[in-house]
C-alpha cells in the first residue's frame, strides 16, 4: 500500500501523466454536468416522484448504470448501455461473419472500422430505445399528474434526437479518456455514475437508523458484509494460475542465452468486469422497452425481468456464464500463445510443446473460467437475494461493488504503469548520459 501512495504522490512531478489525470477527471466533470441536463418535454419533479416509488425495480437498475440520469431523464438519460449492446452484437457477429474476422485480423485499420460499425449500431439502438421509451412516458403518470407536459409526435421526434446525441456524446467522452487519458473510458464512466449514488445510499442507510427502522446491530452486520464482499472480489481479481515455463538454452556465438524458468500467469477473472455489463445490458434492452409500451404481453416480460424475479436471476446467471468464456475466448487464445513460445524455445515441464501445449493451457484455463464465472455470479446475485428473499435493506449491488472495485484496481494499475515507465525512461537516459560522458 505504501508504495501505491507514494506513485500516486508522485503523479503531479510527471507533467504528461499529470495532464492524462487532469484530462480524465475533466470528461467524468462534464459527463456528471450533462446527467442533470434536463430533455425537453418532461416534468422532472414527477420523474423523480414515479422513481422514489419503484426502488429495485427494472428502472432502479437501468438507472445505476446511467448514472441517476434517468431518474431525472436527463439526455444523459439512455446512458452507455446502447454502445455495449452495440459491442455486443459485434462481437458476436466477428465469430459468424467472415468480413468482419477478417477486418479483425488486419490490425489497427480493421480495429478502427469495426468501431466505425460500432457507432452506427449504437445510433440505431438509441434510436429504437428512445422511441419506445419517448412513448412509453407519454402514458405514465405519478398522483394524477403527467410526466409529459405536451405529448405528441413532436415530443417523440425530440426525446430520440436529444437521447440519441447523449448517447453519442458518450461515447465520444469515453473514446477521448482512451486516448488522452488514463483507463478504459467506458468502464470509468459507468464508475463514476455508480461513485454519484453511494453518498445517497449511504445517507439513506443512517436515515433509516436514525428513525429506528434499523438496528445498530443489523447496520454492523451489513457493513461487515460488505467488507467481506470487498475482501472477496480484491482477492479472486488478484488470484492466478501460475503455469511454470521452461525456456531451453542456446549457444549463440560465445553466449549462452536462455535457461531461464518463468511462469505463465492466468487469472481467474480473465474477463474483468464484461460479463455482468453485458449481461445487464442485454436483459435490460428488452426489458426497457417492455417497460414502456402498454401491453398485456410485455407487461408480463417487464415483470419477470424484473431484478430479483428466479427468471432475471437464471438469464442473469446464463449471461454472466456466456460471456466469461466467449470474452475469454476471443482476447486469450492457446494456439497462439503455445506456438509463441515455441518460436523462442519456451515449454510446460512434462508438456511436448506445440498442440500438446495449446490443449494443456485450454484445459486449465476453462476450469479457471468456470471458478471465475462462479464467483462473479455469485458477487453479483447475493445482494440480490438478501434484497428480494430475505428482505435485507443492502442498497449497495453486488454488480455495482464489483465494478468499482475492478475499475479502480485497472485505474491504479494504469496508473503504476505510466510510472513505471516514466522511471524506466529515466534510467535510460541516466545511462546514455554515462557512456557519453565515459567516451
Amino acid at each position: 500500500m505504501t508504495p501505491i501512495l507514494s506513485g500516486i504522490g508522485n503523479i503531479t512531478r510527471i507533467p504528461e501523466l499529470k495532464r492524462r489525470v487532469i484530462f480524465t477527471l475533466l470528461m467524468l466533470a462534464v459527463y456528471r454536468i450533462g446527467v442533470h441536463v434536463p430533455t425537453p418535454g418532461v416534468d422532472t419533479a414527477v420523474m423523480a416522484q414515479f422513481f422514489s416509488g419503484d426502488r429495485g425495480t427494472l428502472l432502479n437498475l437501468f438507472d445505476m448504470f446511467a448514472g441517476g440520469a434517468l431518474r431525472q431523464f436527463s439526455v444523459f438519460s439512455l446512458g452507455i448501455m446502447p454502445y455495449i449492446s452495440a459491442s455486443i452484437i459485434l462481437e458476436l457477429l466477428t465469430v459468424v461473419v467472415p468480413h468482419l474476422e477478417r477486418l479483425k485480423k488486419e490490425g489497427e485499420a480493421g480495429r478502427k472500422r469495426i468501431t466505425q460499425y460500432t457507432r452506427y449500431g449504437t445510433v440505431v439502438l438509441s434510436i429504437i430505445q428512445g422511441l419506445a421509451i419517448a412513448a412509453g412516458l407519454e402514458g405514465m403518470s405519478h398522483g394524477g399528474q403527467p410526466v409529459v407536459i405536451d405529448p405528441g409526435w413532436g415530443f417523440r421526434l425530440l426525446t430520440v434526437v436529444t437521447l440519441t446525441a447523449g448517447t453519442a456524446f458518450i461515447m465520444w467522452l469515453g473514446e477521448q479518456i482512451n486516448e488522452r487519458g488514463i483507463g478504459n473510458g467506458i468502464s470509468l464512466i459507468i464508475f463514476a455514475g455508480i461513485v454519484a449514488g453511494l453518498p445517497a445510499a449511504i445517507v439513506g442507510t443512517f436515515t433509516m437508523m436514525t428513525s429506528g427502522e434499523l438496528g445498530p446491530i443489523v447496520i454492523l452486520l451489513l457493513s461487515a458484509f460488505m467488507v467481506a464482499v470487498l475482501g472477496v472480489i480484491v482477492y479472486c481479481e488478484r488470484g492466478q494460475r501460475r503455469i511454470p515455463v521452461q525456456y531451453a538454452k542456446r549457444v549463440v556465438g560465445r553466449r549462452v542465452l536462455g535457461g531461464a524458468s518463468t511462469h505463465l500467469p492466468l487469472k481467474i477473472n480473465q474477463s474483468g468486469v464484461i460479463p455482468p455489463i453485458f449481461a445487464s445490458s442485454i436483459i435490460m434492452f428488452p426489458a426497457t422497452i417492455a417497460q414502456f409500451v402498454d401491453l398485456s404481453f410485455m407487461k408480463a416480460v417487464s415483470d419477470a425481468l424484473m431484478p430479483g424475479n428466479w427468471l432475471y436471476n437464471l438469464l442473469y446467471v446464463g449471461f454472466i456464464f456466456f460471456f466469461c468464456y466467449f470474452y475469454t475466448a476471443v482476447t486469450f487464445n492457446p494456439v497462439d500463445v503455445a506456438e509463441n513460445m515455441k518460436k523462442h524455445g519456451g515449454f510446460i515441464p512434462g508438456i511436448r510443446p506445440g498442440k500438446r501445449t495449446a490443449d494443456y493451457i485450454d484445459r486449465v484455463l476453462t476450469r479457471i473460467t468456470f471458478g471465475g464465472a462462479v464467483y462473479v455470479s455469485v458477487v453479483c446475485l447475493l445482494p440480490t437475494i438478501l434484497i428480494s428473499y430475505f428482505k435485507v435493506p443492502f442498497y449497495f449491488g453486488g454488480t455495482s461493488l464489483l465494478i468499482t472495485v475492478v475499475v479502480v484496481m485497472d485505474f491504479m494499475a494504469q496508473l503504476q504503469a505510466h510510472l513505471m515507465s516514466h522511471q524506466y525512461e529515466g534510467l535510460l537516459k541516466k545511462a546514455n548520459l554515462k557512456s557519453l560522458g565515459g567516451a
